[in-house]
């Protein structure tokens, strides 16, 4: 089933389920339409970089300028991202998703990229609404903790 769903926004556990599968598949065209659904107006997908000389940048993107940027990628290599750990703090209708990931080319193929999604949630009575993700990838010189 392609499009919205509404079970994908009736928990945190549903919501980060829907954020990894909708990254992932064989090369191709992503569900946009679920992944939008998730996001609450206005929210940042903000992807980070190492630079030369050790300088580090951020990207900050609207989810069309996400979908921009990444659709290339997807439609030339399959790319299977799940989450392996969570830590979650909650306070009243905010929540923070603090997300170990590994990604692999083929669902059960080698481990290619390791790091970390930081998750901003908010619910607003009725859903819950991804306000913003920033996330680093695993390197030399950083490793992921633990």
């Amino acid at each position: 089933m392609k499009g919205p769903r509404r079970e994908d926004v009736e928990s945190i556990e549903s919501v980060m389920k829907a954020l990894y599968e909708t990254v992932s598949g064989p090369a191709g065209e992503r569900d946009w339409e679920r992944e939008s659904h998730l996001l609450a107006p206005g929210a940042r997908l903000m992807p980070t970089r190492p630079g030369d000389g050790g300088t580090h940048s951020v990207t900050v993107l609207d989810h069309p300028g996400y979908i921009a940027s990444r659709t290339p990628f997807f439609a030339g290599m399959s790319f299977y991202e799940e989450e392996v750990e969570r830590r979650e703090e909650r306070f009243g209708n905010i929540a923070h998703a603090w997300s170990r990931y590994e990604a692999r080319h083929t669902p059960d193929g080698e481990v290619v990229l390791r790091g970390i999604n930081s998750v901003q949630l908010y619910h607003d009575g009725d859903r819950w609404w991804v306000l913003s993700i920033l996330w680093d990838n695993e390197r030399t010189g950083i490793a992921l903790p633990g």
